[in-house]
């Protein structure tokens, strides 16, 4: 169907100029399932977002779903995120309901519409035509012959019909397929060897291309319509009467199958076998899935006859429909309720019968695997039960021995309750009458005597157990008071080690002298840890002296421990050789926190002093370069003097560096004498020489400006009073609106386009902010003669012999040859009427030498 789909789809969208390829992907983002809503409808859909991204998509097409929906039709399961997604099912789907929507929903024929309306359509137009028989939109299409009637029927000079053959179909399907794409402007929709090649095919790509026939035709359907019209009112006798006789037919044979039905569901004889109720129980399971299914179709179908023939009856003002005695709608409910009841019954005894049966199997099965289970476990039990192994046992395996015993023993009180489930088994085997009652009647004898003879054997055994355990139980106690006193003993030796033997790493002379006095503390429990050892090797000796005297038997060693006095002795050696060692190692690392220490001190010492000098320092030089006390000379003096201070005071951040570098060689990482490392320092330092150095810069400039513009120290110490004034964060700057509003105080009249200009002079690399040097030369502007312009023209103009342009050679022969080159390069010919060949103009070139900088 997608290619079928594809086609159908690009037949519409090529009436806009466009087609797709892959009808999974070229939808996704919806603009062209707009595109294609808007051209098979006719109408305008919202305007779609044209963005990339996925909710874009998303909008798009469910701005398409929503138009689908408009026009009545229910969107089951299709979501636009399926489509988005390119899931082919979803997009199918979807093109499907708007083929069924827009290309068959409104095809009408007689009183049918839609699919029914297309098939009967088909039907009327391939009647004349003996070799085709259309009953639906799959295999009445694969001989290729109904493609070719229906172009026939309405264009007979488009296909010799007489030349089609039943038996290829492919030549029929191509030559119809061929004709509609060339003649009749229907894309090929369909593959001829697809149809040819499959069982069944596809019902909506036939019912798509054959929608296209339908509206390709649907003029030539008019004339029909009149004749159609006498043919209908004929045909509603007729089928009126077929109605009523397959009624009666239906309703006769429906009545004759439950009658012979009921009496097999109501014989109730119960079978003596298993297997011969299961056969019954099949055969009504059969009733139930094969035979009953068809009837109930049968009677809801007679049911849906008989009211669809008392409508059609009724409505074309016919008498209503009156069925032979007994065969009412009625009389056919009754009778299937007593089917039903039958059934039931039925179904009832049969389960209850097999129910008894298998009771009985289950029961008898039951026996077999108990009693088959309680043998295999007694199996050896009373051999293994008269062993004298406790005799030559040490301790250890009599313990094993007497815990084995009580496992055993309560495994078999455990078995107590199968012995009485097998013995109940048996006798309700013998109630029930069960057919082989004597041999389990035998066997329960079997397992029942046996059980008092284990029982017997049980008791006997424990009792040897129990009398040998206590000819041990003294050396054992001793083994167990050895076990619990080593094992701890052990481990704080163990621990000790460890810890005698564990790296540490410090920072503080702190840390150190807490390690020192736990390893004294240590050092002090040593008089008391060797009392506990000379007392559990007593505890070993005693072991030996009870051995050689009582000549028990014991196997092997202790079994609580596998630490021996040998191993105690050994490790207790070691922990006495590791502390002195374990002293010499705290006492090295003591003396290298106190020269770590030293370092610390000597650093911050110094940084202490630093820090605070180079803060100080920057203060001072923001108040000499904003008070301005004295001449622009006395301060630049002054910042002289601190600039060789600051110089000479070099030698003491060079000793820092050395201290700074001793304390990462000793790997210190922490100083809590100071706040400032040596990073805070060299940032400081450059600064402050950054600082000093732009300073002396800028009163350098300052003296540069007056001197070239001819401004007093008054005036200079007016403006940086001004400046200062509204400098209000005192930062040396001023923002644009601070400067605005000194401007406004001086009396300007700014506009928005007065004070942009300005901007542009004070601050040309639009930064956003004013220097001082920016404001002194503005304001120097403002203060000096305006006409320099006009004095460079006067001055020109004496040189050219007061005409109104020079020549070359008066620029060459009145002024250095560098600058005559510069102004005759850069001079535009003069234009006046008065001028000569060669004349310049020197009034544009002065003018332009001040440009927009003149104010």
């Amino acid at each position: 169907a997608g290619s079928t789909f594809t086609a159908w789809c690009n037949s519409h969208l090529r009436k806009a100029g466009t087609q797709i390829e892959n009808i999974e992907e070229d939808f996704r983002d919806g603009l062209k399932l707009m595109l294609l809503l808007e051209v098979i409808s006719g109408e305008r859909l919202a305007k779609p977002e044209r963005g990339k991204m996925r909710v874009h998509k998303i909008s798009n097409v469910n701005k398409a779903l929503d138009f689908i929906a408009s026009k009545g039709v229910k969107l089951v399961s299709i979501g636009a995120e399926e489509i988005v997604d390119g899931n082919a099912k979803m997009t199918l789907g979807m093109i499907w309901t708007i083929i069924l929507r827009f290309a068959i929903q409104d095809i009408s024929v007689e009183e049918t519409s839609a699919k029914e309306g297309l098939l009967l359509w088909c039907q009327r137009k391939t009647a004349p035509y003996k070799n085709v028989n259309i009953q639906n939109f799959h295999i009445s299409w694969k001989d290729g012959l109904g493609f070719c009637a229906l172009i026939h029927r309405h264009r007979p000079e488009l296909i010799d019909y007489g030349k089609l053959r039943k038996d290829d179909p492919m030549t029929n399907l191509n030559t119809a397929f061929d004709v509609a794409e060339k003649y009749l402007d229907i894309p090929k929709m369909l593959d001829a060897e697809d149809i040819v090649g499959t069982a069944r095919p596809d019902e909506k790509a036939i019912m798509t291309y054959v929608s296209s026939f339908y509206h390709a035709f649907s003029g030539a359907q008019k004339a029909e319509t009149a004749a159609n019209r006498i043919c209908k009112v004929l045909a509603v006798n007729q089928e009126n009467e077929q109605l009523m006789e397959d009624y009666e037919k239906l309703a006769s044979d429906l009545l004759e199958w439950i009658r012979r039905t009921i009496p097999w569901l109501e014989n109730r004889m119960p079978e003596n076998t298993m297997q011969a109720m299961q056969q019954k129980l099949e055969d009504f399971r059969d009733y139930r899935r094969l035979h009953k299914p068809p009837k109930v179709q049968e009677k809801c179908q007679l049911e849906i006859n008989f009211n669809t023939l008392q409508t059609k009856l009724r409505l074309s003002n016919r008498p209503a429909f009156m069925p032979s005695e007994g065969k009412m709608v009625s009389d056919i409910n009754n009778a299937w309720g007593n089917l039903e009841g039958a059934e039931k019954g039925y179904e009832e005894w049969l389960l209850n019968e097999i129910r008894r049966l298998e009771r009985l199997d289950h029961l008898a099965e039951k026996f077999r695997q108990k009693a088959a289970i309680h043998e295999a476990w007694t199996e050896g039990k009373e051999d293994m039960l008269q062993k004298r192994d406790y005799e030559t046992a040490s301790l250890s395996e009599i313990k094993a021995l007497l815990k084995k015993h009580e496992a055993f023993e309560s495994d078999l009180a455990a078995h107590q309750d199968r012995v009485e489930q097998i013995a109940a088994i048996a006798q309700e085997l013998n109630e029930l009458d069960y057919y082989d009652s004597p041999s389990v009647n035998a066997r329960c004898q079997r397992i029942c005597d046996q059980w008092d003879a284990l029982g017997a054997l049980t008791q006997k055994r424990s009792e040897a157990l129990q009398r040998t355990e206590k000819l041990l139980e003294t050396i054992d106690q001793l083994y167990l008071e050895f076990a619990k006193r080593a094992a701890p003993f052990n481990n704080w030796m163990e621990g000790a080690m460890e810890d005698l033997q564990d790296t540490f790493i410090v920072h503080t002379i702190e840390e150190i002298q807490g390690l020192s006095t736990a390893h004294e503390q240590f050092k002090a429990t040593l008089p008391e840890a060797d009392k506990e050892r000379l007392a559990i090797l007593g505890i070993h000796n005693e072991i030996a002296k009870i051995v050689q005297t009582y000549h028990v038997n014991i196997a092997g060693t202790n079994p609580y421990t596998t630490i021996n006095p040998q191993e105690i002795n050994a490790k207790w050696d070691k922990v006495r050789q590791l502390v002195p060692q374990r002293d010499q190692a705290l006492i090295e690392e003591h003396a290298r926190q106190q020269n770590n220490e030293r370092l610390r001190r000597q650093f911050a010492n110094q940084a202490n002093v630093i820090g605070p000098w180079i803060q100080t320092k920057m203060e001072e030089i923001g108040r000499i370069s904003i008070e301005m006390h004295g001449t622009l000379e006395d301060q630049l003096t002054h910042l002289r003097q601190y600039e060789k201070s600051i110089v000479n005071y070099k030698p003491k951040i060079d000793q820092l560096e050395g201290d700074h570098q001793l304390i990462q060689e000793a790997l210190i990482f922490d100083n809590k004498h100071t706040n400032y490392t040596m990073e805070h320092i060299r940032v400081g330092w450059e600064q402050l020489l950054t600082t000093i150095a732009r300073t002396i810069n800028e009163i350098e400039n300052q003296i540069l400006t007056r001197d070239a513009k001819g401004i007093s120290q008054e005036q200079l110490n007016e403006f940086r009073a001004s400046f200062n004034h509204f400098d209000r964060k005192r930062t040396g700057i001023m923002d644009p609106e601070d400067f605005k509003t000194c401007l406004i105080s001086m009396g300007y009249n700014l506009g928005e386009n007065e004070f942009s200009r300005i901007m542009s002079i004070v601050d040309p690399n639009r930064m956003g902010l004013v220097t001082f040097q920016a404001f002194i030369d503005f304001m120097s502007r403002e203060t000096a003669d305006t006409d320099t312009a006009d004095q460079v023209m006067a001055s020109f103009k004496v040189l050219a012999g007061d005409k109104n342009y020079i020549l070359a050679d008066e620029l060459r022969r009145e002024l250095p040859p560098d600058q005559a080159e510069y102004c005759i390069a850069r001079m535009a010919p003069y234009t006046g009427p008065d001028g000569v060949p060669g004349a310049l103009d020197y009034m544009s070139f002065s003018t332009a030498l001040y440009g927009e900088s003149d104010l």
